[in-house]
């Protein structure tokens, strides 16, 4: 097996430490750092000299990554382990394809499970799959999700899937999704998740444009008042698409069974029986990690195209100074795996960052009731989340007096971060109130794969006084509202969003 080596950063390490130095221990100690419930507080808040500090901290950072941004970068990629250095922090000769840690080898899923383990925290939960819908709960520590990607990985590369081949992955919220990500990273193959349930005239469109040698499905997926036959619609969409996968790998659920077509089709279990762990495959920090599609609401759906360097060391930077989460403590990104915030928050960033992260198969309201996401709050001692403010509108309207909500105990909880679309002020406000802990909004989208704007709690950065702010620029991004002219406009004009 390879050796890793770390990457000489481009200034030194204290620096490094200069900028994180306290505010790790200030927001784990102190909620109310980040907490004035109203705009009373809120304005008394920012007259404070430790308002006033935090908000400079935040600011020094931020100058650092804009005015020298390969020094700041070649610094904080000291945190994910490399096979060989880079070359060049970033290659900007074909604006606006930077290219991240040129030359630079290394392998995400390396980084996200394997090293954890080497490093003694095998034994540490990594995964928990909570399904009020099956009435399942699963625990997987780095070490078992280690061997299962291990060998997933190798049966993957016993169906000739090679670095660089694409890996279409059309499943539920289900662990065996997770390791099928993981596994293609483990390879350097190139995975496409695609939303599970989706058509088949949608499912057929992203297999004829990634051109998968391989798909992964389920059986089924199971909502609240209905089960979604996954298999079924997968065997339209290959018949609708030019482009055939030679093999389609079927995870057969308790619920239903899918049927095998011979030839083409093989069962989850009987590749898991036969295959042989395979160990992590280096690839460039520039070569492909992920296609993801948008949604096509503005069009035809476009494949984002994620590379493996800039992304792992980008998401491990931001689980801590964005969102204020430690390695070994619980999030929970309440999303779907199909969509961006699944890919960054349910399985890279806190899994890169060595954070216990929920799966979650269950909806705010319906698996029972409006108190499922404090349930698991209070189950696993979430300490942060991540959802989407319409989760919230549903929570609300299902149980406006809070009387769910009070039936848990939510004292260990230090943040909700929504994005998404806008979080109403009045929601805002009940929210609050409801968990008595902050909420933080932020503005980002698939393009970006983390938060263009933000409050950056880890950096010490206090919440805005107005409540329906999405924060900050966050660090890296040089964000500008401008006229038609490219002149910036005047605070409190619309304008429109440039960001570099």
């Amino acid at each position: 097996m390879l050796g890793v080596v770390n990457t000489a950063a481009r200034f030194n390490r204290m620096q490094r430490r200069i900028w994180l130095r306290g505010t790790r221990k200030s927001w784990k100690s102190n909620r109310s750092l980040c907490l004035p419930i109203t705009p009373l507080a809120s304005r008394h808040f920012y007259d404070t000299p430790q308002a006033k500090r935090q908000i400079r901290e935040y600011e020094d950072v931020f100058k650092k990554s804009i005015e020298d941004p390969e020094g700041f970068w070649g610094a904080v990629s000291e945190d994910i382990d490399w096979y060989s250095p880079y070359e060049r922090v970033m290659d900007n000769s074909n604006p606006p394809f930077t290219k991240w840690f040129v030359g630079a080898k290394m392998n995400t899923c390396y980084n996200c499970v394997d090293r954890h383990v080497e490093k003694g925290k095998g034994s540490q939960t990594a995964l928990i799959y909570d399904s009020p819908l099956t009435g399942k709960v699963e625990m997987y520590s780095y070490q078992s999700l280690q061997d299962l990607v291990a060998k997933f990985a190798g049966a993957l590369a016993s169906l000739n899937v090679n670095k660089g081949d694409r890996v279409v992955i059309y499943m539920p919220m289900v662990p065996q999704a997770v390791v099928a990500i993981l596994a293609c990273t483990r390879l350097g193959a190139v995975h496409s998740v695609v939303f599970g349930g989706f058509a088949a005239q949608e499912l057929a469109r992203r297999i004829e444009h990634a051109e998968p040698r391989v798909v992964v499905t389920a059986s089924c997926g199971l909502e609240p008042t209905r089960m979604v036959y996954y298999k079924p619609l997968l065997d339209e969409a290959i018949r609708l698409s030019s482009h055939k996968p030679s093999t389609c790998i079927v995870y057969q659920r308790e619920q239903c069974s899918g049927e095998i077509i011979p030839g083409r089709d093989v069962s989850w279990d009987q590749v898991m029986e036969k295959a042989k762990p395979h160990d992590c495959v280096p690839v460039l920090s520039t070569d492909p990690l992920y296609i993801l599609y948008t949604s096509g609401t503005t069009g035809d759906p476009k494949g984002i195209v994620r590379d493996n360097g800039g992304h792992a060391v980008a998401l491990h930077w931001n689980m801590w100074n964005v969102y204020g989460v430690n390695p070994g403590e619980v999030w929970w990104a309440a999303s779907d795996l199909g969509w961006v915030v699944g890919h960054s928050y349910i399985v890279y960033a806190p899994l890169l960052s060595g954070c216990t992260t929920v799966l979650f198969e269950g909806k705010p309201v319906g698996t029972p009731d409006a108190g499922a996401f404090f349930r698991v709050i209070e189950r696993h001692k979430v300490t942060n989340m991540f959802t989407a403010p319409t989760a919230v509108r549903v929570i609300r309207a299902e149980d406006p007096n809070c009387e769910l909500i009070k039936q848990y105990d939510l004292s260990h909880f230090r943040g909700l971060f929504v994005a998404g679309e806008h979080m109403d002020k009045d929601t805002m406000r009940w929210t609050r109130k409801a968990i008595s802990a902050p909420v933080y909004d932020n503005w980002w989208q698939t393009e970006t794969g983390w938060a263009i704007t933000a409050h950056a709690v880890g950096l010490g950065r206090p919440m805005d006084e107005h409540l329906e702010t999405t924060g900050k620029p966050v660090p890296g991004y040089n964000v500008k509202i401008v006229k038609e002219d490219s002149s910036e406009v005047d605070r409190g004009n619309l304008g429109k969003v440039v960001v570099k």
